[in-house]
């Protein structure tokens, strides 16, 4: 392989990610917990997009309990948006892990 070539596959993989990147920036992942009282959706960039809270979840005598529903509902929906993430840049790396692509 000459060096025009690699460079060129290397331009493709580049155009390929920033499509990729912009396509699950449209996806979201979400989580409820607490029997649904707290949903949060998180989407491919990992930002909050949504929490919605339950006003049964709202007890002004005890929000520690809806303080862990919400960290609970945060964290899980983050780690769906990682796997989708994941999944998503298998296929385009064919499965390798590269470093500091996401």
């Amino acid at each position: 392989m000459n060096m025009n070539q690699l460079i060129q596959q290397a331009q493709q993989f580049q155009q390929k990610l920033a499509q990729m990147q912009g396509e699950l920036a449209g996806r979201t992942a979400s989580s409820s917990v607490g029997g649904g009282m707290v949903q949060a959706t998180v989407n491919g960039r990992h930002e909050l997009v949504s929490l919605v809270i339950d006003k049964e979840a709202i007890n002004p005598n005890d929000p520690a309990m809806l303080q862990d529903l919400i960290v609970a509902a945060v964290n899980d929906a983050m780690k769906k948006a990682e796997a989708m993430i994941q999944a998503e840049m298998g296929k385009l790396t064919g499965g390798m892990k590269i470093p500091g692509i996401f």
